[in-house]
């Protein structure tokens, strides 16, 4: 079906917001943008949001449809595994995938100037920033708001209107106001902070590269994420408050300094301007947003983290986001001009998935900082890798159809609750289990696990050849 030029109004110019735009300016829509805060291609990230982000297959999807995923790439680092830092000194390198699968680590900053730079390319296309959101009206639809730097009001009408600002969105408050309106707002009991580690004397990283370096200590954690410099950001995981180590009870340059050395002995020397970062930078808050529904008749949609804010432990936020702006693109090639339509199924689409991945976030983030060390939670990865190895088109880990595969959220849970029963089963066997206390090779395991799967799945699992790990 058939486009009509439309005025849209777009609130928010971050990652999704700018993705958003291209996709609708591609349409041929006169699409207008508007963020509060100045152009982000001529000024820092504000404050506590710069930390990186890790890109997946789907988020990478959504941005190869409109030809600016080689780009990102190119500021990208591809992460191949992490390295874990146990807390007795030693170092595990676990490999994400069994075919040298990665994720990629960059900068939120340039991904949103190269992303907001496309857009701006658009002829059909504006952008407005310093623009704060005063009112907003959802039957127009309009926006009404004041520029930051001269005070001036002024209204701004369109055909409809997308929420794009984020997980403290205006146009998601005004839906709040205006009908019944479901929504929640969990903070997590914790909070990071970033630290900076430079590249070595010689330009080299000074950590091993192209890997998550993730040091986990139960109920707090560091972790570090490569740049394309070969300088790495950390952040630091810890409570707010309470008896473990907390923010509340780093009060003084000593108290750092004894955390870390008690705790991340090894990150001690690669952070020479520890107290100034971490006095120096704010406390970002980790934050899960559900609410329902997503739209106001045919005029207005909230997307991004605006719908379905979740924490950043599974790197899922900029991927859930651009699969967003996907998805849309996909109901709007089916329903054309019949927005209700357009609207209506995009939110059944992502809905169910957006409320998956912010369960698996919160999952995904106790397991970075109180399993990925573990001797048990080890042994089980063991076996998964290869399973995976194995029968790859058969038994596909959570992880890896997560950030691997287009598959959506939801499919990927059902697939993970029916695998783990298998994993259990494996795991409770008495001839597995001695083999792996034992350390034997993983492919010594081959015989046992092919005929215990082949009484889970009801029929031989031939091994499939060609497909196993290089």
């Amino acid at each position: 079906m058939g486009q009509s030029m439309e005025k849209i109004l777009v609130a928010g110019a971050g990652l999704v917001g700018s993705l958003l735009s291209i996709y609708l300016a591609r349409l041929g829509h006169q699409v207008q943008i508007f963020d509060r805060y100045p152009d982000f291609r001529e000024s820092e990230v504000p404050g506590g949001k710069s930390i990186n982000l890790t890109l997946c297959q789907r988020g990478f999807s959504a941005l190869d449809r409109v030809g600016v995923g080689d780009r990102v790439r190119s500021i990208s680092v591809p992460c191949y595994g992490r390295v874990i830092h146990n807390a007795d000194g030693t170092v595990e390198y676990q490999p994400y995938g069994t075919r040298r699968e990665a994720i990629y680590s960059v900068s939120r900053n340039h991904l949103n100037r190269v992303l907001l730079g496309l857009a701006l390319e658009q002829p059909t296309l504006e952008c407005y920033f310093k623009k704060k959101i005063l009112e907003v009206d959802l039957t127009l639809p309009s926006l009404t708001l004041r520029d930051l730097r001269t005070g001036e009001l002024t209204e701004y009408r369109g055909d409809r209107l997308f929420g794009a600002d984020g997980a403290h969105s205006a146009v998601r408050t005004q839906m709040q106001r205006s009908r019944r309106f479901d929504f929640q707002q969990v903070y997590l009991e914790q909070a990071y902070k970033e630290l900076s580690v430079a590249p070595g004397a010689d330009g080299s990283w000074a950590l091993e590269g192209n890997a998550i370096h993730i040091w986990p200590r139960n109920h707090y954690m560091l972790i570090g994420f490569p740049n394309l410099d070969h300088s790495f950001t950390l952040s630091l995981h810890m409570a707010y408050e309470g008896a473990e180590p907390a923010f509340s009870s780093v009060l003084t340059p000593d108290d750092l300094q004894d955390l870390f050395r008690t705790s991340f002995p090894d990150a001690v020397p690669l952070l020479p301007n520890l107290v100034s970062d971490f006095f120096g930078r704010p406390e970002a808050s980790m934050i899960t947003v559900r609410c329902f529904p997503w739209t106001y008749e045919d005029k207005v949609l909230l997307i991004g983290d605006a719908a379905h804010a979740i924490v950043p432990s599974y790197g899922q936020g900029a991927n859930s986001g651009f699969e967003d702006c996907s998805v849309l693109a996909d109901c709007l090639a089916e329903y054309g001009d019949d927005w209700r339509q357009v609207f209506a199924r995009f939110e059944a689409q992502r809905k169910p998935n957006a409320d998956a991945i912010g369960d698996l976030a919160l999952e995904h983030f106790h397991e970075l900082r109180d399993l990925v060390g573990d001797r048990e939670f080890q042994l089980r990865k063991k076996v998964e890798r290869r399973l995976n190895e194995l029968y790859p088109d058969r038994y596909i880990p959570l992880y890896n159809l997560i950030s691997f595969t287009n598959v959506t959220y939801v499919e990927a849970l059902k697939r993970e609750r029916r695998q783990r029963t298998l994993l259990d089963r494996l795991m409770a066997n008495a001839a597995v289990r001695e083999r792996l206390e034992r350390g034997d090779s993983e492919e010594s395991l081959d015989p046992l696990l092919s005929d215990l799967t082949m009484e889970f799945f009801g029929q031989p699992m031939a091994r499939e050849s060609g497909r196993s790990a290089a």
